[in-house]
């Protein structure tokens, strides 16, 4: 599994993580669409496929394929999770197990270094959002 895809998946399975998508949370996806490279419309259609499959299934193979990809890229992705999951000023207890068990459990990765690349990620999004 790619990258993007890997990505997309983890952003659709945190934004239903608690049961409801909000406006922010989509608004943020769409800052990470592109920042990341994706079309904007097949992000979307990605999405909504989506919705069809099993999430347990789903984060399972994303775990997998997460933990082939080099360390910087893992930190990325949960940093972007980070940002999706508080973009709205406070992040739900189901939004916070999934990235815990993520970046902690599975992948065992320093959350002082997914906390830099968080901060940055939003100053990024802050000067898009001016700009």
């Amino acid at each position: 599994m790619s990258y993007k895809t890997i990505l997309t998946q983890l952003y659709f399975i945190l934004i239903y993580a608690d049961g409801h998508v909000n406006e922010h949370e989509q608004s943020t996806g769409k800052h990470l669409a592109k920042y990341e490279g994706l079309e904007e419309e097949e992000f979307c259609v990605q999405l909504e496929l989506l919705k069809s499959k099993s999430r347990p299934l789903m984060l399972e193979e994303c775990i997998k394929s997460l933990k082939k990809l080099d360390r910087n890229q893992q930190i990325r992705m949960i940093a972007w999770l980070c940002v999706v999951a508080n973009g709205d000023g406070f992040m739900d207890k189901s939004e916070w197990q999934l990235i815990y068990k993520i970046y902690h459990k599975e992948l065992h990765l320093p959350l002082e270094e997914i906390f830099k690349v968080q901060k940055e990620l939003n100053r990024q999004s802050r000067e898009q959002t001016v700009a």
